[in-house]
């Protein structure tokens, strides 16, 4: 541990791995008392609907109202407050919004079919889901760009309805939030937060309407909510604090991989940032710009937290010992600040999104490059994608049989229905084995 609370780290000292593997560990374990009170609201959301939902709405949010649909906003009230927001927030959003449209219209997959040499029409069909939940955090929490991360893809993935539920603690809601949810085209926006509004999308209520997924950040309450009802409705994945992985070689900036460092870490003090330098001196150099930058920042006593918490600075001896770090890692986000940093992406197997080169700040992709800024954490890009349009979508398999074609199936399907003991597979696939030989 260095005096100012950053670890420093070196491939090369004695028990580096086990140093690294105690600064990876990800606290994923449930927290039985979080999960004993997240139950108690699904249960009764599910058993009372409306009403419960009207309870703990005013008990957590402060917001007494007559009916659940006193919660739900007028669609007049989004646009009013696109008009409210300022003329360069609206145009920010807006240009956002197209970059992050223009991507995911890539991913669009369409149906197909082809007929085999037996005569058999087989195929994928692509479907939309029908209904999609979009939880957005309200409060001191207020990020329109997740708004138009999730609403705008499900849009391009042509969901049928989006139903967004934010929180409005004494009812203030925040004006850049509602005018994303304009702007991307979200259908309904209802007032209510936490565990419930997870427990009213998942199970519908007499007055909100049950959705096929989930989607969207939350606090603790929220995830673990989305965990506990996955099967009942599809989420999009259980996410953890926020990190970033930076490689970088003596030709990066030390004030510029400091303030990406930072921006991370200011997310909260459990976010992860590290540096995996390749030059001796520029670790030091970065570790001066860390010092040097931290008293300007608005949210120091965030970013301090999370560096001494979760921070470190390593040297990497070679550019292999660096890939394989990073693969070791997964990191949500992965900046190359290197020379040549384009001839290092066939070696990186695990990463959630990638920045090459100097000039492309991972804040940059949070808010208007176009790829998606949901992402996996925690080690799971090892695994799992960034959120995208294949997420709002399902695929259905498609099978026509020939006469020739059914026949020469059932002839298969026969002997390895027996093999598995299941005769009345045996059986089904028989009679059509036997219509072929009478036709």
């Amino acid at each position: 541990m260095h005096g100012n609370g950053l670890k420093k780290l070196s491939t090369e000292e004695a028990g580096f791995a086990r140093a690294l593997e105690t600064l990876l560990v990800r606290q994923n374990g449930l927290d039985v008392e979080l999960e004993r009170s997240v139950k108690a609201i699904l249960s009764a959301v599910r058993a009372e609907g409306d009403a419960a939902v009207l309870r703990f709405t005013e008990q957590y949010d402060e917001l007494p109202v007559a009916t659940v649909k006193d919660l739900f906003l007028e669609p007049e009230q989004l646009q009013t407050a696109v008009h409210e927001i300022g003329r360069e927030q609206r145009q920010a959003l807006e240009q956002a919004a197209d970059r992050i449209r223009v991507f995911h219209e890539r991913q669009l997959q369409s149906s197909w079919t082809f007929e085999d040499d037996d005569g058999n029409l087989l195929g994928q069909r692509i479907t939309p889901l029908d209904r999609v939940g979009l939880y957005v955090p309200g409060g001191k929490a207020a990020y329109p760009s997740s708004v138009l991360m999730n609403a705008v893809v499900a849009k391009v993935a042509q969901v049928a309805e989006i139903i967004m539920v934010v929180p409005s603690p004494k009812g203030v809601l925040n004006p850049m939030v509602l005018a994303a949810a304009y702007i991307a085209g979200v259908d309904k926006v209802i007032r209510v937060g936490g565990a419930q509004a997870v427990a009213a999308l998942a199970y519908g209520t007499e007055t909100i309407s049950k959705v096929d997924k989930i989607v969207g950040p939350g606090n603790q309450y929220v995830a673990m909510a989305k965990r506990l009802v996955f099967g009942q409705v599809g989420i999009d994945m259980i996410a953890g604090p926020s990190e970033i992985l930076i490689v970088a070689d003596a030709s990066a900036n030390p004030d510029w991989i400091a303030m990406d460092l930072f921006s991370q870490a200011e997310h909260d003090e459990c976010a992860q940032s590290i540096l995996i330098a390749l030059d001796k001196d520029l670790m030091n150099q970065v570790e001066q710009s860390i010092a040097k930058l931290l008293p300007t920042q608005p949210r120091r006593a965030i970013i301090e937290q999370s560096l001494s918490r979760q921070g470190a600075l390593i040297y990497a001896h070679s550019r292999e010992q660096a890939l394989a770090l990073v693969n070791q890692i997964a990191p949500e986000h992965l900046a190359l600040a290197v020379e040549g940093a384009q001839d290092w992406l066939p070696d990186i197997r695990h990463a959630g999104a990638i920045f090459i080169g100097y000039d492309c700040a991972e804040v940059l992709g949070d808010y208007c490059l176009g790829p998606n800024h949901v992402l996996p954490t925690a080690g799971s890009a090892r695994f799992s994608s960034p959120l995208g349009v294949y997420d709002f979508q399902k695929r259905s398999s498609i099978m026509q049989c020939s006469a020739i074609g059914a026949s020469k199936a059932a002839a298969v399907a026969t002997v390895l229905a027996e093999s598995e003991s299941l005769y009345a597979h045996k059986q089904a696939a028989d009679y059509r084995l036997q219509r072929s030989k009478h036709d």
